[in-house]
């Protein structure tokens, strides 16, 4: 099963390319890290910070292009993708990316955008 999930900040405003009419992807760095602490013998293990190259296709481009700015914290539910290309000097390049099958924001909603308060207790 080839499945990732990841919670972290996005590290760059998207890059949204439509390839045709029908065809949009968005692509985006996003920062996951690991808290550091203290051992139980006293060594302090420091926070561990990855990158993740995040590309997302169709409606979930959309849905990075109109919601998902650089800072914000992310879910991300995707596969890991490998690919290869031939760069100008002749070398053959690799890059690992995370295919989006699910993004969710996790910002918090404006409190403008909240459900007002009941005025009146439901009894």
């Amino acid at each position: 099963m080839n499945k990732v999930f990841l919670v972290g900040n996005v590290g760059r405003d998207p890059e949204v390319k439509y390839l045709d009419q029908s065809k949009v992807v968005a692509t985006f760095p996003v920062a996951t890290t690991e808290r550091g602490f203290t051992a139980p013998d006293g060594t302090v293990v420091q926070p561990q910070t990855e990158w993740h190259r995040i590309v997302a296709w169709g409606h979930s481009a959309k849905f990075v292009e109109q919601y998902i700015k650089c800072g914000n914290k992310v879910f991300i539910e995707g596969k890991l993708s490998t690919r290869s290309w031939v760069d100008s000097a002749g070398v053959t390049r690799y890059t690992t990316e995370v295919v989006v099958l699910n993004i969710e924001s996790m910002m918090a909603k404006p409190k403008e955008e909240e459900a007002p308060a009941p005025t009146n207790p439901p009894f």
